[in-house]
């Protein structure tokens, strides 16, 4: 190493001919002065991947579809959204009499199922739970008040 290139400190090349540098259009960002127009990714495509499989010999038989065979169902039915409407009537008849209790040990359970299922929305779910044990709270509450009343009563 000379001294004349401590002075003039390391060589920078500029971009190479795969670069696409024109005047006067917007940078990308983490662009240089000069800018870049490619991304640093191509396109992704969307296409599905179709494979084939092994050639069948003629010896093999082919199974074909038939409009008779039945194809799996899908399960798309949604159960939070049922749990929380279940919880939040519960907990409107918390507020007034104890006999919302089996609707709000209903509410919790479906919560707790839709918790455990991929597809539901956990979000409502967590809901549900929290204003299903709510309601059986205040429910038991006023079960357990009617009790002490009847008790005195008696």
């Amino acid at each position: 190493m000379t001294s004349s290139d401590d002075v003039r400190g390391p060589r920078i090349e500029g971009p190479s001919g795969e670069v696409e540098c024109p005047g006067g259009t917007a940078r990308l960002p983490g662009a240089r002065r000069d800018g870049y127009t490619k991304l640093p990714t191509g396109p992704v495509g969307i296409e599905p991947v179709v494979t084939s499989g092994p050639l069948l010999d003629a010896s093999a038989e082919t199974q074909e579809w038939s409009p008779h065979d039945t194809l799996a169902r899908v399960d798309d039915t949604r159960l939070a959204p049922w749990a929380l409407l279940a919880a939040i009537v519960a907990l409107c008849a918390s507020f007034f009499v104890g006999w919302g209790l089996p609707l709000a040990i209903i509410a919790v359970i479906a919560a707790i199922m839709s918790l455990r299922r991929p597809v539901e929305s956990r979000a409502i779910a967590r809901w549900a739970l929290v204003l299903g044990l709510t309601a059986t709270a205040y429910s038991v509450g006023w079960l357990v008040w009617a009790g002490l009343q009847f008790e005195r009563l008696g």
